[in-house]
């Protein structure tokens, strides 16, 4: 299988936030939002525990756990509930639009 090229078809497409520790930076509200969308993509359930927090580690559903750094965007695709990670070098590229 030859690679392949990934992409959204709109830019609104995913919910997302900027990681931070500091809760200046990510207000606990913002946090709470993306939290209530993540959902078990296996079964289309809402996840009862958060998927990330203050303490840098981000729980993706039936995948484990991943280390998120200051400035990494987590984002969720809301027809799925699935979580995406971007670091903050590839969401500062051309290729990534966020607000």
């Amino acid at each position: 299988m030859a690679t392949k090229t990934l992409g959204t078809a709109a830019t609104t497409t995913l919910h997302a936030v900027s990681w931070s520790p500091d809760a200046n930076l990510l207000l606990p509200a913002d946090m709470a939002t993306i939290n209530a969308l993540v959902k078990n993509d296996q079964t289309s359930q809402l996840v009862v525990q958060p998927s990330f927090g203050y303490n840098g580690l981000l729980y993706v559903p039936n995948r484990g756990v991943l280390q998120i750094l200051p400035g990494d965007w987590i984002g969720v695709d809301t027809a799925t509930g699935f979580v995406v990670l971007v670091s903050k070098a590839a969401a500062a590229g051309a290729g990534w639009v966020h607000s």
